[in-house]
């Protein structure tokens, strides 16, 4: 597999990125500036966290207008998979991609701590290796990571099965107090219509190996590796 990394400006997760992908599961990884038009040769594309050009205006909304992202749009609009982690998902959203928007977190802080999140949905490309209900132990680091919509579009997504993530307690139940930033319906993560999309705010890069103290996050880069492998196979036959 060659997995594609996006770097902009101010990306500054995306070496975790490419180290989950290249040194923990051996896959091949393309490092793809923020001015390239064309994805071609790729069978995923990555939009990292960190600050996209600072942030400036509100989170991803400078990105969305970079030249690779009119590549984005038409490799998952062609069914390519593709994940956007925290900035990443701001992006995608504030591309259209995925529905909705970012709030600053309720609590106007910057948090940076480990979370527990309930794998809501398990049959998709990025979590079929989970169980349905497993509750993971992920990191956020963000400070708009406030997760809104309006009412129709969340009976859109929870109708759908397109809430993949939700913050919820250690034990595995979905309260208020579990969610960290004030995210409606406590959610961590969603993923498109088509199901080929998945923006979350979790860090799954930072707990993918024993040297972390935590692998939970890495069962969603093999999901994705799985999936492509698949695919790849359905097109040979």
């Amino acid at each position: 597999m060659n997995i594609g990394v996006v770097v902009f400006p101010g990306s500054n997760c995306d070496h975790d990125c490419r180290h989950v992908f290249q040194d923990v599961l051996g896959q091949a990884v393309t490092m793809v500036w923020h001015k390239e038009a064309s994805l071609a040769g790729l069978d995923a594309v990555i939009l990292p966290g960190g600050f996209s050009y600072g942030d400036y205006l509100r989170t991803g909304a400078i990105a969305q207008f970079s030249p690779v992202m009119q590549a984005v749009k038409q490799f998952a609009g062609g069914g390519g998979l593709v994940l956007g982690i925290c900035n990443g998902f701001q992006i995608l959203l504030e591309a259209g991609l995925l529905p909705g928007a970012m709030l600053r977190n309720k609590s106007l802080h910057f948090i940076c701590r480990e979370t527990h999140v309930k794998v809501e949905n398990a049959s998709t490309p990025f979590t079929s290796l989970y169980k349905s209900g497993q509750v993971l132990k992920i990191p956020i680091a963000h400070a708009d990571g406030n997760y809104y919509t309006d009412p129709v579009t969340l009976a859109g997504l929870q109708a759908n099965a397109q809430i993949i993530f939700r913050y919820c307690r250690a034990d595995g139940k979905v309260t208020p107090e579990a969610c960290p930033n004030g995210s409606l319906d406590n959610i961590a993560g969603i993923r498109n219509a088509a199901g080929n999309v998945l923006g979350m705010m979790p860090h799954p890069e930072r707990c993918a190996e024993t040297v972390l103290g935590n692998e939970d996050g890495r069962l969603l880069f093999q999901s994705m590796i799985a999936s492509m492998e698949r695919k790849q196979l359905v097109g040979a036959g």
